[in-house]
């Protein structure tokens, strides 16, 4: 569950490494898997640096305000089959106006709960789901 000020990951190529959630788009507190918040982007990747390669990265600056998915959490998520799954850290996606993913790739695991909410062109970049 991801609430106000929680800090989260950045796993695609925007360039953003950190990000903290300052408002919650589903009309409650706390946000989980799946979810669309709003985001302050707290450390990014330097415009001058070589290594980024995407558009999408020098449009990505310290300050900035996105939304993004939340892709995985701490706190344990419950399964159908009654299993319980919880991943290392908070990580989300930046996505635009269209609620498109703005990155071309996604760096890491992804939860396939989001596969459920609608969110297939994610679940397509993403390189593993669990």
């Amino acid at each position: 569950m991801i609430g106000l000020k929680s800090k989260l990951h950045v796993i695609d190529n925007t360039g953003a490494l950190i990000a903290e959630c300052i408002r919650t788009l589903n009309n409650a507190k706390v946000a989980r898997v799946g979810d669309e918040i709003v985001v302050a982007v707290k450390k990014a990747r330097s415009v001058s640096d070589g290594s980024l390669s995407s558009l999408a990265a020098t449009k990505i600056r310290k300050g900035d305000v996105r939304r993004a998915l939340i892709v995985r959490t701490k706190s344990p998520i419950s399964r159908p089959d009654g299993r319980y799954i919880r991943f290392d850290d908070n990580a989300c996606v930046l996505l635009n106006n269209q609620k498109q993913p703005l990155g071309t790739r996604i760096l890491g695991l992804v939860a396939s709960d989001i596969k459920a909410k609608g969110w297939t062109k994610v679940i397509s970049l993403a390189p593993k789901i669990i």
